[in-house]
């Protein structure tokens, strides 16, 4: 079975589940909600895209990091 990563819409909390197919009946372990959200995790993000060709800067291709979310927790989807 895969694992995933899930962030509650209704808490933000962001949590692993091993998932089979056509099974994604699921709710955050925190709060209980059952709008998740998959989202990107790193184990399936190749190296190239972490490092990418602009070595050093952020995804979006700045130096420093922007002061709003997502940028500033190290989320930035520019």
């Amino acid at each position: 079975m895969p694992l995933y990563e899930y962030r509650c819409r209704s808490c933000g909390s962001v949590s692993e589940f091993l998932v089979g197919f056509g099974e994604e009946d699921i709710s955050c372990r925190i709060c209980g909600s059952k709008e998740m959200e998959r989202i990107l995790s790193l184990s399936h993000v190749s190296k190239s895209a972490i490092i990418g060709k602009n070595k050093g800067l952020t995804c979006c291709g700045r130096e420093e990091r922007c002061e709003i979310p997502p940028c500033s927790e190290g989320l930035c989807r520019r």
